[in-house]
């Protein structure tokens, strides 16, 4: 019998974080509490800008967007804003979120040393790249370490692609 394998990525759907996104920025302008305050929600290159008249009101809006984003699905852990306090920029303040994505080298031996330790002794593990595969000869002990995976405080989202 063939191995069994999958993927351990970190990706996140564009047009789901777009539609959040789009939704944030309806409920923002329709808001009572965000009337004539400048709140606003919106792409900027690769991160997310949001804008308002006070600190307050920045991190209303970066509520209501990681509301919508939790709707949709995405994980918070997807979104980063960096230190969370919302910078003053002359009479606004402004808060920029990015998007995390991809399993960079301390996060991939994270999650290969946390197979090793904790997970079933017949499965093999190798880091191509952004992902991490997963093998063994039983479907059993993948989805052990699925969750296992899960289960795990990692500070990034995983997803687990390609199950064969």
């Amino acid at each position: 019998m063939a191995d069994s394998s999958f993927d351990v990525v970190s990706k996140v759907d564009r047009q789901e974080v777009d539609n959040a996104l789009n939704q944030a920025s309806k409920e923002i302008s329709q808001r009572y509490d965000f009337k004539n305050v400048g709140a606003s929600i919106e792409w900027s290159g690769e991160s997310i800008v949001m804008k308002a008249n006070s600190e307050e009101r920045v991190l209303a809006i970066l509520d209501v967007f990681q509301t919508k984003l939790i709707k949709r699905g995405i994980s918070l852990k997807a979104f980063d804003t960096g230190d969370k306090e919302p910078q003053a920029s002359g009479k606004e303040y402004r808060l920029v979120g990015t998007l995390k994505e991809g399993l960079a080298g301390e996060n991939a031996k994270k999650i290969t040393k946390i197979i090793r330790d904790e997970g079933p002794k017949a499965v093999k593990t190798q880091i191509t790249g952004e992902e991490v595969r997963v093998t063994s000869k039983s479907r059993d002990d993948l989805q052990a370490v699925q969750a296992l995976l899960k289960g795990a405080d990692l500070d990034i989202a995983l997803q687990f692609t390609n199950y064969r």
